[in-house]
């Protein structure tokens, strides 16, 4: 593969339109990584307790500003490279070009978590070789889940095999932030309310699945992928965000908030632009292109992940709930996944805005740290089944 091909080895994936659960039964449309790019971890040491402190709104905006920081290097460098939001992390499979400028920006990201929130952020790279000379699987594919919205899909336990190596003990953290390393977080916001469900009587649930090692990986995410479509409904139906339920509100202690993640400090000048920025949202969202927007935002939100595990945030009635639980169970039972979730009455949205047309992302979490805690349900069963 020549070097310009293998840079855009992830632009030049096909999307393919069709349901997650065809995609996953269709082995041939899935591709190996090339080896010579990285994956890249980020994550947020002991968020669990951050979360129980009540700062899952902090955690949530770290993690969305480490996927900022890439993909600003990523769009300079005129590369897309896939990312996987986590609630307290984030992970990106990278090519060489950007690798370290990558992880000179997480660095001093990292510098700006701890002395502004005394929060840990984790970040690792390990390169795909390694990954595959563990004889671990990282193939990709990518999903379009909406005219407008892609997504990334992984099988095989690569990222999960990264992840370990970085958390280990024996892992070598290689980089320290310099003065003339440059943080880039322009586009991040954080500026929505919390988001209630579209319909009155539902909930918002936060769904992690995991299938154990030796298992059919594909087949058993179909069969998941199967019974949250039967209960809830298709993609859009079980979209927890909404036109309607969206509200513009902010306050001086939030725009504070996001300013010292984006830019390490405060300044009155900062808060004064960010007040007038909130202003012309406030202005623009009740014209017609602003309502465009909206629209648009709705497609755009990231409310599935599939990164060798299941990551989703579906909305839907306590009885949909108890009917998707009670079919988990008896995959659980089997022997076939594992699994965790949170329910909560809302839903949380930080956003990445590069342009206001088509160049948006929105991550969305169960609130009150949805992810984290349905991953510390999912923790819980691992050590009591021996795992």
């Amino acid at each position: 593969m020549s070097l310009a091909r293998n840079e855009q080895f992830y632009s030049r994936l096909p999307a393919n339109h069709i349901s997650l659960g065809e995609l996953l039964t269709e082995e041939h449309l899935f591709y190996n990584v090339p080896e010579s790019w990285h994956v890249v971890v980020t994550d947020i040491r002991n968020s669990t307790g951050a979360v129980a402190g009540g700062m899952h709104e902090t955690v949530n905006l770290i993690a969305t500003g480490s996927i900022v920081s890439v993909l600003n290097i990523a769009f300079k460098a005129g590369i897309t490279v896939p990312f996987f939001f986590g609630g307290d992390g984030a992970t990106f499979i990278v090519p060489p070009l950007i690798a370290d400028a990558a992880m000179r920006a997480l660095a001093v990201f990292r510098k700006n978590t701890k002395e502004n929130f005394e929060l840990d952020l984790r970040i690792g790279i390990v390169a795909v070789s390694e990954i595959y000379a563990k004889e671990f699987e990282l193939k990709l594919s990518k999903l379009r889940v909406s005219g407008a919205f892609s997504i990334p899909v992984i099988l095989g336990d690569g990222l999960y095999c990264a992840e370990k190596l970085i958390k280990g003990e024996h892992y070598r953290f290689d980089y320290e932030p310099n003065p003339e390393d440059e943080l880039d977080l322009s586009g991040m916001q954080c500026r929505w309310d919390k988001i209630g469900p579209p319909e009155l009587n539902q909930e918002v649930v936060t769904l992690l699945v995991i299938v154990p090692a030796g298992k059919k990986q594909a087949a058993l995410f179909a069969k998941v992928m199967e019974h949250v479509d039967g209960i809830y409904g298709p993609y859009p139906r079980r979209q927890p965000i909404s036109v309607a339920r969206l509200i513009w509100r902010t306050t001086f202690k939030k725009m504070e908030m996001e300013m010292r993640v984006r830019e390490g400090s405060t300044s009155i000048l900062g808060l004064a632009a960010s007040w007038i920025a909130w202003l012309f949202g406030y202005v623009y969202f009740r014209t017609s292109h602003g309502r465009n927007y909206l629209n648009s935002l709705v497609e755009m939100s990231d409310t599935l992940v599939i990164d060798g595990k299941i990551n989703t945030v579906i909305t839907g009635t306590p009885e949909q709930r108890a009917q998707l639980q009670n079919a988990l169970d008896v995959m659980e039972a089997a022997r076939e996944i594992h699994y965790g979730l949170h329910v909560s009455s809302e839903s949380v949205m930080s956003c990445y805005v590069h342009d206001l047309k088509d160049g948006h992302i929105h991550f969305i979490d169960g609130a009150e740290g949805g992810y984290t805690k349905a991953a510390g349900m999912l923790k819980q069963k691992l050590r009591n089944a021996g795992v």
